[in-house]
């Protein structure tokens, strides 16, 4: 279950910064970061970090934000 960066990130980067497996991006016209789920190993430690709650695992995503699901994999893609 990996986790994901719903639209309420802000870009500050703290969640990549810390996660141990350097799963987390973005690219200079993206509006927020990603976390790529190929690569997370669930740990939680960007979750711990983001300073607007925008991590969630993949099954707890508020549904108003699902859709976060699918461009976080679509950014890897």
């Amino acid at each position: 279950m990996p986790h994901v960066v719903t639209d309420t990130c802000i870009t500050c980067g703290a969640c990549a910064e810390n996660c141990p497996v350097e799963a987390i991006h973005t690219s200079d016209t993206a509006s927020q970061y990603y976390i790529d789920p190929s690569v997370c190993i669930d740990c939680g430690a960007c979750k711990a970090t983001c300073p607007t709650d925008s991590i969630f695992p993949d099954d707890d995503v508020p549904a108003d934000r699902e859709h976060s699901i699918k461009e976080n994999a679509e950014f890897y893609k």
